[in-house]
């Protein structure tokens, strides 16, 4: 789902601002945004607190970027399902399905990075929640559009019910409550989608 943390070797060799980028999401995925100090993500970057200041002016402004990254992936898989299936926007929603559905183990043990901060940032002006929201109205006009191309009758209705499916695949997976998560989740998106379809597409006309 979101990219995983560069193994230590790696990360002494990054300039100072992805180093402190790369501790910050390490330590908020494993340890939560609020149990997580400056000072603790400066040790970790092997920097100092005044190195992390003069590149974000606050914690949050640092939280906020780092679900900016987070995002930039998610919508980055839209546009490697739309490159891969030109002209074929049912085979790039069957991609995102996939998307999220590979990604699933790894939430079963670090969970939604998107999730876990709205649960820890109940405060709808924080700057980072702010960007959760942003990026969740993008991706839902982006497979609403993707719902229409396919000639899906109701789009919005139908990216409602794709949307309902892929994050509740990942709460269940966080949570564990459903075993085999992303075989279950590609087989529900394709029958939302095949049952949507014009009559005379599922019918080969």
């Amino acid at each position: 789902m979101t990219s995983t943390a560069r193994r230590p070797s790696r990360v002494a060799k990054l300039p100072p601002r992805e180093r402190i980028l790369d501790a910050a999401e390490e330590l908020f995925q494993s340890e939560g945004i609020l149990r997580v100090g400056v000072q603790a993500i400066a040790e970790r970057a092997g920097t100092t607190k005044m190195a992390i200041y003069r590149h974000f002016d606050t914690k949050d402004a640092l939280v906020a970027e780092w679900l900016r990254i987070v995002a930039a992936d998610y919508q980055a898989a839209f546009d490697r399902a739309e490159a891969a299936h030109p002209g074929r926007p049912r085979e790039q929603i069957l991609a995102l399905a996939r998307f999220i559905a590979e990604g699933l183990p790894e939430l079963s043990y670090r969970g939604c990075p998107f999730i876990n901060s709205l649960a820890e940032l109940p405060d709808r002006s924080h700057p980072a929640r702010q960007v959760i929201e942003e990026h969740k109205a993008r991706q839902t006009r982006r497979l609403v559009g993707m719902c229409a191309a396919a000639g899906l009758p109701d789009p919005e209705q139908t990216a409602a019910e794709i949307t309902f499916v892929l994050e509740g695949a990942q709460v269940s997976t966080q949570n564990g409550s459903i075993d085999q998560a992303g075989e279950r989740l590609l087989r529900i998106v394709e029958g939302i989608v095949d049952r949507a379809r014009p009559a005379q597409e599922a019918a080969g006309g």
